[in-house]
C-alpha cells in the first residue's frame, strides 16, 4: 500500500485518480488550495480517504499526483515542490489553450513536462502520465476504455506509476523517457476533435500487439 496526495482533486480527474487508488487499497489524501473542500469531497468519497490543503496533502506522501488545468501548473508546481521530499511526482498536465482546444499548441519549452521540470528543479522525482484519459468517465465506476501511459527518465519511478496505474483497473504503459511526454500531451488535442467529429463520449488510445504487455482489464 501507498500513500498518496492527490494534488487538485476536486475536479473530474483528480477525484477519479484518487477513488480509483483509494478502492484499490492505498492511502489516499485530496489535496485542494481550501482544506474544507478536499474534506468534504473526501467524506462524500469515503474508502478511507482524507482532505487537506496542497501543502499538507502533499508532505510525507510516497506519490504526489498533480492534476490541475495548464494555468494553475507553475504555481502549483513551484508551492509543493519543497514539500514532496523524496516522493514520486507525477503530473497529468496537458497544454491546452483555448478557445483552439482541438489543436496542437505545445509550449516552446516542448511540452508541459519540460516546463514542469524547470519548475520542479532536479532533485525532485517526476513521472508524467494520464493525458489521455476522459476525466468524466475516469470519475465513474465504469470501465475507461484506454490505455494509460507513463513518462519519466528515472525508471523505477515510472513503473512504480505503472504499477498504480494497473491497480485502477487501467492498463499503464511505459512511455519511455520524459521527452516523449510531448506525443502523449498532443495526442488530447486530437482526441477532443475525435471526440466532436465523431460525436463520441472520451475516446481514448489503445495499443495492440503488445505481447508481453498487462492484459486489458
Amino acid at each position: 500500500m501507498a500513500t498518496i496526495a492527490v494534488i487538485g482533486g476536486t475536479g473530474h480527474l483528480g477525484k477519479g485518480i484518487a477513488r480509483r487508488l483509494a478502492k484499490a487499497g492505498h492511502d489516499v489524501t485530496i489535496g485542494s488550495r481550501a482544506a474544507d473542500k478536499a474534506e468534504g469531497i473526501a467524506a462524500e468519497m469515503g474508502l478511507g480517504t482524507k482532505g487537506a490543503s496542497n501543502d499538507d496533502a502533499a508532505q510525507g506522501k510516497d506519490v504526489v499526483i498533480v492534476t490541475v488545468p495548464y494555468e494553475n501548473q507553475e504555481a502549483t508546481l513551484k508551492q509543493i515542490k519543497d514539500k514532496v521530499g523524496s516522493a514520486i511526482v507525477v503530473d497529468t498536465t496537458v497544454p491546452l489553450v483555448p478557445p483552439k482546444v482541438m489543436r496542437v499548441q505545445l509550449p516552446a519549452a516542448g511540452s508541459a513536462a519540460a516546463e514542469a521540470r524547470e519548475h520542479l528543479g532536479p532533485g525532485v522525482r517526476f513521472v508524467t502520465a494520464f493525458h489521455n484519459v476522459a476525466a468524466h468517465i475516469l470519475d465513474t465506476d465504469a470501465k475507461v476504455d484506454c490505455d494509460v501511459l507513463v513518462f519519466s527518465d528515472d525508471i523505477e519511478a515510472r513503473n512504480t506509476v505503472v504499477g498504480l496505474v494497473n491497480d485502477m483497473d487501467l492498463r499503464g504503459l511505459s512511455g519511455g523517457a520524459l521527452v516523449n511526454s510531448a506525443a502523449a500531451e498532443a495526442i488530447t488535442s486530437l482526441l477532443i476533435y475525435m471526440n466532436k467529429t465523431y460525436k463520441a463520449d472520451g475516446a481514448g488510445i489503445r495499443f495492440t500487439g503488445l505481447t508481453t504487455a498487462p492484459a486489458l482489464p
